[in-house]
């Protein structure tokens, strides 16, 4: 079973269609880079499939639960690191990891805390408030958030925007490390992230579905990647 399944989804803001028609889905141990220009209708694809938006058509199921008929469920399966990463910047990075534990309702929020710290390598900036971290340390404490209930479904979005080739090679590992037992969405614009990262491609503009293949079959689509991206999404 596909632990992601997105089925015509639809959304419009007033008499724009933001979202056209919008299927696909995701199988434990892929990693789909999600693309597009922006304005593409990535976000709000993301957005839909997490819940936050409702869909004015189609339907979006995670490990079996359509976020709509049972959100609870559905998000309980499910990690999400919106863009920017935002958290409470006065929190400690070790509060504001046990903050989110404890919304989560997990049994044992401290030991949660702990390996999540050590999977995210954050124990060293543990005690800092977060507002004082580095940009490379706050995207990951975004991420951190988001696996900290070992969720079988990660979304994350623009995860590496930004970030140094130290801080994207830490974020890329984490990553590669937990994929095999995920099923793992990441909107990027970094066309780079495709070979480093992942094992699939959908590509989306004017909130159509351009192109969904494996990656090798994307790359050999041409050497230039911006070439491609434009003949995508033109």
């Amino acid at each position: 079973m596909a632990l992601i399944e997105v089925s015509r989804l639809e959304k419009s803001y007033g008499a724009i269609r933001a979202v056209k028609n919008v299927s696909f889905s995701v199988d434990r141990g892929e990693v789909v880079g999600f693309l597009g220009p922006n304005g593409a209708g990535k976000s709000t694809t993301m957005k839909l499939l997490t819940g936050y938006l409702r869909p004015d058509a189609g339907t979006a199921v995670v490990a079996g639960f359509d976020v709509v008929e049972h959100p609870v469920a559905a998000k309980a399966h499910l990690g999400y690191s919106p863009e920017g990463a935002p958290a409470y910047g006065e929190m400690t990075v070790r509060e504001f990891l046990r903050f989110a534990a404890e919304l989560r309702g997990l049994t044992d929020p401290a030991r949660r805390v702990a390996d999540t710290l050590k999977l995210c390598r954050l124990e060293e900036v543990a005690g800092q408030a977060v507002d004082t971290l580095s940009k490379g340390y706050r995207m990951r404490v975004g991420f951190a958030q988001a696996v900290i209930h070992d969720p079988a479904v990660l979304i994350l979005d623009e995860p590496t925007d930004g970030l140094d080739p130290n801080q994207k090679f830490e974020v890329r590992r984490i990553l590669k490390d937990m994929a095999a037992r995920k099923a793992v969405i990441v909107s990027t614009h970094i066309l780079e992230e495709i070979a480093e990262l992942c094992t699939r491609v959908i590509v989306i503009a004017q909130g159509e579905v351009r192109c969904d293949e494996s990656k090798e079959r994307f790359l050999q689509r041409g050497a230039d990647l911006n070439q491609v991206f434009r003949k995508l999404t033109a």
